[in-house]
C-alpha cells in the first residue's frame, strides 16, 4: 500500500520571524485542496532530501491553500535548510493528505493552550477555529526574542486580549511559570502544548492532576529522555493469513513486514506522525511513539509499528 499525495505549487514565501518562513500552498490547477481540520499536519517531501512533517497554520474554512511555517534548523537533520534555501514561489512540491493527531475538541468548555517557538503552528489554525465558533480560549506563548517569535504582529493584532507572550532570553526561568499557571483545574477546560521538549515535559508534569483526555500534545521530535525497554526478539503475528514472523531485536516490526512483502505506509520512522498506525488483535505492547495518549495505549488497539515492540511473547496485528 502506498500512501496517497499531492501534488501542491508554492505560491508564496513569507518570513514571519528571523528564521522562520511560511509557505502558501496552492493546487496547480486552482481547484480546491482536500479540507483539513484544526492541528492537522502534512508531510513534505522535500526534493533531494527527506520527508518532514509540517502543521497546517491556515484557518480550516480556507478551501484553496495550505500554510506551512518552517523554522530553519542548522544544527537539524536537513529538510528545513532545504526548503529555505531551495524553495521559491513556483516551485511544486509534493505531500500528504492532511492528518490529525492533534485535534481540537470543539465541544470543550474552554481551551488552554501553551506554545513554545515553532509550536505555535498547529495553535494558529486551532485559534482561527475558535473564533469562528466563538468559543472561550487562551495562548501563553513562550519564545526568546520578539524577533525570533513567529506571528508576534499578527497575533497581537487579530487576538489581542486572547495572547499572553512570555520571553525569557533563553533562561527558563524567567519564562513561564507553568507550575503555577496548571495548577488550579477550571473545569471543562482543555489543554494543548506544542513546542521544545523541555517544555512539553514541564507541561506534561505540572498538568499530571488533570482529568484523563483533556490534556494533549503534539511532538515535533522523540522524547530522548523518555524511559525505554532494551530490544528484545519476539514474534508478530497476521491475523488474516496466520503467518508469523520473527521480529529480532535489531529490526523494528516495519522492517521484518516489509522483509515479507508487506508494504506499509510510513514517513518519520520515530514515532511521531502517526502514518504507520496499525490495529491490534492481540498483544502486550512497549509503546514507544509519541502520538498515541495514554488511554488509547492502555487500549493496546493500535500501535506505530516502526518504533513499538511486545514486551513479551507474540503481537497479532489485525491486518
Amino acid at each position: 500500500m502506498t500512501m496517497e499525495t499531492l501534488t501542491v505549487r508554492v505560491r508564496a514565501v513569507e518570513p514571519v520571524a528571523d528564521i522562520v518562513n511560511t509557505y502558501e500552498l496552492v493546487d496547480p490547477d486552482r481547484r480546491p485542496l482536500p479540507p483539513f481540520t484544526a492541528g492537522a499536519h502534512v508531510d513534505v517531501h522535500v526534493p533531494g532530501g527527506p520527508i518532514r512533517q509540517y502543521s497546517l497554520c491556515n484557518d480550516p474554512r480556507d478551501h484553496d491553500r495550505y500554510v506551512v511555517a518552517v523554522q530553519r534548523e542548522d544544527a537539524g537533520r536537513g529538510g528545513s535548510k532545504l526548503l529555505h534555501a531551495e524553495i521559491q514561489p513556483g516551485k511544486t512540491l509534493t505531500i500528504s493528505f492532511p492528518r490529525n493527531n492533534f485535534p481540537l475538541f470543539e465541544t470543550a468548555k474552554s481551551h488552554l493552550f501553551i506554545a513554545g517557538g515553532i509550536g505555535i503552528t498547529p495553535i494558529m489554525a486551532m485559534m482561527m477555529r475558535l473564533r469562528a465558533l466563538g468559543a472561550d480560549f487562551h495562548l501563553h506563548y513562550c519564545s526568546r526574542v520578539p524577533e525570533r517569535t513567529a506571528f508576534l504582529k499578527r497575533l497581537g493584532a487579530e487576538f489581542a486580549g486572547k495572547v499572553t507572550f512570555h520571553f525569557d532570553g533563553g533562561d527558563p526561568s524567567r519564562g513561564l511559570d507553568v507550575k503555577g499557571l496548571l495548577k488550579e483545574i477550571r473545569p471543562g477546560t482543555h489543554l494543548y502544548c506544542c513546542g521544545p521538549g523541555g517544555l512539553m515535559k514541564a507541561v506534561k508534569n505540572a498538568s499530571d492532576h488533570w482529568p484523563p483526555g483533556t490534556v494533549h500534545f503534539e511532538y515535533f521530535s522523540v522524547d530522548a529522555t523518555a524511559p525505554k525497554g532494551g530490544n528484545t526478539a519476539f514474534e508478530v503475528e497476521i491475523a488474516s493469513s496466520g503467518k508469523i514472523y520473527a521480529v529480532p531485536a535489531d529490526k523494528s516490526i516495519m522492517q521484518v513486514l516489509r522483509d515479507n512483502g508487506h508494504g506499509i505506509d510510513s514517513s518519520c520512522e520515530e514515532g511521531i506522525c502517526g502514518t504507520c498506525a496499525t490495529p491490534v488483535k492481540s498483544g502486550d505492547i512497549d509503546h514507544r511513539d509519541m502520538v498515541l495518549s495514554d488511554e488509547e495505549k492502555k487500549s493496546n488497539r493500535w500501535m506505530m509499528v516502526c518504533c513499538s515492540r511486545a514486551k513479551v511473547g507474540k503481537i497479532v496485528l489485525d491486518i
